[in-house]
């Protein structure tokens, strides 16, 4: 049986990425973007980054791109969304996809932030719609955040769940819409800590930044915070949140050394300056990441299927 179509929209950082995974694994993938340059660097990029997996490029002949949402989505099984998260532009694209693809496809977007149900309202079939949130790299991350609306069928979540395993990668089910969802509300929470850290003189940014790589976040790799607490001894993470909570940051809006560097443009790697300073070597940098992101990803996980 040959496998579904899938079409992606958007073909941006995410985007390309989506679509790598599933040519890689065998599936015909039309992705769309309105931009022509979108798609040639997408294809670039693709091509780069199957050389660093080792694979062939037999992949990136499955991939077709095109300026036309409706070409996409047409014939399509699964539709992945990866547009811009800005709630009108997502609405829009669910509306168009509802008129052109067909009414079983299953519409996932990546939002990492926004309510399916919220992009979904007015359109037809929003029981086939869910958020498929998947993680820069999306050809290297396993985990994909599978989250229902208000109206998504349990057969949509099954179907996306299963599809996600096939192309190898590690579905996990959140039981309903929350900001931010699981693993951004978590990730959010260190980041808070780290920048009040840092606005109050406590450590230089390299400093928090080896703090986190070298100690429990190399052990969340393996162990997750509640297993890790389970193994510390509740009575004893007890004890210490009562002393530590009182002194942990509770701002209610980003800090000031944050917004101070956005308004001067220090935006991260794509304005060459942040909390650290990139040059011509931030795509060398990032190919370094990648590099070794691979070699964790395929100790951890070849050992856990050998384990199953």
């Amino acid at each position: 049986m040959s496998s579904p179509r899938v079409g992606v929209i958007g073909a941006g950082l995410m985007g390309h990425g989506i679509a790598q995974v599933f040519a890689a694994r065998g599936f015909e993938v039309r992705l769309q973007d309105v931009r022509t340059e979108a798609l040639e660097r997408a294809r670039s990029r693709i091509r780069s980054q199957l050389e660093l997996l080792g694979g062939g490029s037999s992949a990136l002949s499955r991939i077709q791109t095109t300026l036309s949402l409706g070409e996409a989505v047409e014939g399509a099984e699964f539709v992945f969304e990866a547009v811009p998260e800005d709630l009108d532009l997502k609405r829009e694209i669910f509306r168009r996809v509802g008129e052109c693809a067909d009414p079983h496809a299953i519409v996932a977007s990546n939002t990492s932030t926004l309510s399916v149900s919220a992009m979904g309202e007015g359109t037809r079939n929003p029981e086939n719609h869910v958020i498929a949130h998947w993680f820069n790299p999306p050809y290297l991350i396993p985990v994909v955040e599978v989250v229902p609306g208000e109206r998504t069928s349990a057969r949509t979540v099954d179907r996306t769940v299963s599809l996600l395993r096939d192309v190898g990668k590690e579905p996990v089910r959140v039981r309903r819409e929350v900001p931010g969802f699981l693993v951004n509300r978590l990730q959010t929470a260190l980041l808070r800590e780290a920048l009040a850290l840092l606005q109050a003189g406590v450590a230089e940014p390299e400093e928090l930044d080896k703090a986190v790589r070298g100690s429990f976040g190399l052990r969340l790799a393996v162990v997750g915070p509640l297993e890790t607490a389970d193994m510390g001894g509740l009575d004893l993470w007890l004890r210490g949140l009562r002393s530590l909570y009182p002194h942990l940051d509770n701002s209610r809006e980003p800090q000031e050394i944050l917004r101070e560097k956005v308004g001067r443009g220090d935006l991260g790697t794509a304005s060459g300056a942040g909390f650290f300073r990139y040059g011509d070597e931030a795509r060398a940098a990032e190919r370094s990441r990648d590099d070794r992101l691979l070699r964790l990803v395929r100790l951890l996980y070849s050992e856990d299927e050998q384990g199953r």
